[in-house]
């Protein structure tokens, strides 16, 4: 069953995807052992934080799907993540952190800064492999309940022009999904596996390098 929602709705701090959990772990359970599940690209076995003042979206989707990839030694494993789709987006103010073991130096954490002049990042067809989510948000025109496969059709099931499923990647068609004409989303935390876009424009970019772990995005 589909639940619509039309005007605008608030969500106070969600957590990673808005869906039951036990209705999402057994979709993506599911869609893991039928093997049906993969990544457009060979995953790092690294998870990176992120932080933004606002992101705003539009065409935003989300559902379920699984990550494989291999950890800094080499073994397989397996990353359950609630993928998250937009048409556009603008972020204000972005933050992105992942520490390395390096032996013989300990934990080196890179940082990269980029929005924070008063000039916003801008992403086009930005998909983000999410395991964790906390946030403000508010939605414009949201359905909830919507099949995945069916996350880039309208009403008359004909192709709509939305955003669905990742380009290249496989996810279940028949799992939970949800998608909105718009999305705005503040004081985020995230951690992410993988991030994809047509077009990244980091304005004002700086990188850095530090010891420890003092200097990631967030701390937890």
């Amino acid at each position: 069953m589909k639940s619509q929602v039309r005007g605008g709705t608030r969500w106070k701090r969600f957590a990673v995807v808005m869906v039951p959990s036990l209705a999402a772990t057994a979709a993506i359970g599911v869609g893991l052992a039928q093997g049906a599940l993969a990544a457009s690209f060979a995953i790092s076995g690294q998870e990176f934080k992120v932080t933004t003042d606002k992101l705003e979206g539009t065409q935003f989707v989300q559902y379920g799907s699984v990550n494989k990839a291999k950890d800094l030694k080499g073994e397989p494993f397996a990353a359950p993540v609630a993928v998250s789709g937009f048409d556009t987006a603008k972020i204000t103010n972005m933050c992105q952190s992942v520490v390395t073991p390096v032996p013989g130096l300990g934990n080196i954490t890179l940082r990269l800064e980029a929005g924070n002049e008063g000039t916003k990042v801008e992403a086009e067809e930005l998909y983000l492999d999410v395991s964790y989510l906390d946030a403000d948000a508010e939605f414009t025109n949201i359905d909830i309940g919507i099949a995945a496969g069916a996350l880039d059709h309208g009403p008359d099931r004909k192709p709509s022009g939305r955003q669905g499923i990742q380009p290249n990647t496989e996810a279940n068609p028949f799992g939970f999904g949800q998608r909105a004409e718009s999305v705005t989303l503040t004081d985020v935390e995230q951690k992410a596996w993988a991030t994809t876009a047509g077009t990244f424009k980091l304005p004002d970019l700086n990188l850095s390098l530090h010891r420890g772990t003092d200097k990631e995005c967030f701390q937890g």
